[in-house]
């Protein structure tokens, strides 16, 4: 059976109300599985919600209501939000699903069982914002711990860890190892980078849990009734647990083969979570339940968007609501924002006046002007039906032969290393392309010389061509626009609404056949004013 491929993000803290970044990062992970869909690729995709913890457990207790009510209602703004967007997920992981705790007890058990958990006391600054002890390293100039720590006091308890330094030495040679393949276990490389130097600097072992007389919000030790597991192997296990792993299987070959055709992930995950999150526990956890190098995920780190220069934080109080923009603009508006304006793993600024002027110039005045141009003169000058006739002419050979075929493969080379921004900007370059190219042929001067016929309608046909095939490259952005330009083609109809009305095998030049006849224009992108 075919490997499906399998695409996750970080699950949201749904502690918090969905944010830019919240949803750049959906957006981007959904693009990147509709893509692979549109190569006729099976894909698992999962996004979810962590909805453990003690931020929880208080807001819960301020608002008087039980945790499970707040999460409820919490993860419900989530769920909507991507509703509204047009994400499209496979699996919705939530951290109090039974299936997840039956996994992440299990997981406990076995490391346990294995030496590779102990019990120990530990005594020293506990910042209550961050929910962990902190070291001298934490410190700043002063001898102070800095404001990002919130309120800061001395504590002394048990707790449980997990041996991580012993497995210092792995981690390391399985970065490098990975780095020299086609699957390099981070990217960009420039997080790479900084990954390793945190590695280098690696010391002490992993506390991963928290006593019930402080915390009972959580999932229970299989080990010890008196305590909760902290975070680590609660929200970072998502990612195996709503993808059929099974904890109690030791060998890795020997896993359910539902999850062995998934695993490994590409998993998409924000700068601020790479270290120690996923670039060190995670993979080190994996590591102690067996799973070869081979078998570790890719992780797609991107960057933030920022406001005024600063990083977008409740705190701060600069937060950008993506709901009120797709209320004001239209999802399809801010998705193509989203995915145009930031070079995958770089940050970027946020500008609503950026939205805007984006959309006016490359939707509404390209790639909707192409279509509507080419439809009204498709209707008027050959009656909606198109001839595909072979006329020769140079500088129609390359339209319809050259500038296609770059642009496909600059496209797929951009989809296929991430650069979703690179990819997106050819198809609405090639829409450019085609309106120049109707300066440059001029139909309405060739419909009054009749010894120019064939190249009219070649000219027509080519225009119609290059719109459907710039509505197969786009669909994985702008799934909505995409049907759009196919319903007023006339195209696919039997498949309208559907995703799988577009095929990048499709994207092959000269799919319309001779005589097919196109609907009329509706304005796809009607322009924005501010």
């Amino acid at each position: 059976m075919p490997k499906t491929f399998f695409i996750t993000t970080a699950i949201d803290y749904t502690n918090s109300a969905p944010h830019i970044g919240h949803a750049y990062e959906k957006v981007l992970a959904d693009v990147i599985a509709r893509y692979h869909r549109l190569k006729g690729e099976s894909v698992f995709f999962l996004t979810g919600a962590d909805q453990h913890g003690q931020k929880v457990q208080q807001s819960a207790e301020k608002a008087g209501i039980s945790p499970n009510d707040f999460v409820r209602s919490t993860t419900d703004k989530f769920i909507d939000l991507w509703k509204k967007l047009d994400v499209k997920y496979d699996a919705w992981a939530e951290t109090i699903d039974p299936r997840h705790k039956q996994v992440v007890q299990g997981m406990l058990q076995r490391l346990f069982d294995e030496g590779q958990i102990y019990k120990d006391k530990q005594s020293g600054y506990y910042s209550v914002r961050q929910e962990q002890f902190l070291t001298d390293k934490e410190r700043g100039a002063d001898g102070e711990f800095g404001p990002e720590w919130g309120q800061v006091e001395f504590r002394e308890e048990e707790n449980y860890y997990f041996k991580l330094e012993q497995h210092k030495r792995w981690l390391l040679n399985m970065i490098d190892k990975r780095s020299k393949t086609e699957r390099p276990f981070v990217i960009p490389d420039f997080r790479e980078t900084e990954l390793r130097n945190a590695v280098e600097k690696l010391s002490g072992d992993l506390c991963i849990s928290r006593p019930k007389s402080r915390l009972n919000w959580g999932i229970e030790l299989p080990f010890d009734s008196d305590y909760v597991n902290y975070v680590w192997f609660d929200a970072l296990t998502n990612y195996i647990s709503f993808a059929a792993y099974n904890p109690k299987i030791d060998k890795y070959e020997s896993q359910p083969q539902e999850f062995l055709e998934k695993w490994p992930a590409l998993q998409i995950i924000g700068k601020d979570i790479l270290i120690p999150a996923h670039g060190i526990y995670w993979p080190i956890m994996l590591h102690a339940l067996g799973f070869p190098d081979e078998a570790m995920p890719q992780l797609l780190v991107h960057g933030w968007w920022n406001l005024g220069g600063a990083k977008m934080s409740k705190s701060a109080g600069n937060i950008v609501d993506p709901n009120a923009l797709a209320d004001k603009y239209g999802a399809e508006a801010l998705r193509y924002y989203l995915m145009s304006d930031i070079a995958t793993g770089k940050d970027a600024e946020f500008s609503e006046e950026r939205l805007l002027t984006r959309y006016n110039s490359d939707l509404a005045n390209s790639l909707g002007n192409l279509l509507n141009r080419t439809l009204n003169m498709s209707g008027r000058y050959c009656g909606s039906g198109l001839a595909n006739r072979e006329v020769d002419d140079e500088k129609l050979n390359e339209w319809s032969t050259t500038k296609s075929l770059d642009i496909d493969a600059r496209y797929r080379h951009g989809m296929e290393s991430f650069d979703i921004d690179a990819a997106l900007g050819w198809a609405i370059h090639f829409a450019t392309f085609c309106n120049v190219a109707v300066e440059t042929f001029a139909p309405w001067k060739l419909a009054k010389d009749a010894n120019r016929k064939s190249l009219l309608d070649a000219v027509l046909y080519n225009l119609a061509e290059s719109v459907r095939t710039i509505g197969i490259l786009i669909s994985p952005v702008l799934p909505k626009a995409a049907h759009g330009i196919f319903d007023q083609l006339n195209w696919k109809m039997e498949l309208s609404g559907k995703e799988e009305r577009f095929s990048l095998a499709d994207a092959e030049w000269g799919k319309l056949p001779d005589g097919h006849v196109v609907g009329k224009p509706v304005p796809l992108f009607p322009r924005i004013e501010q």
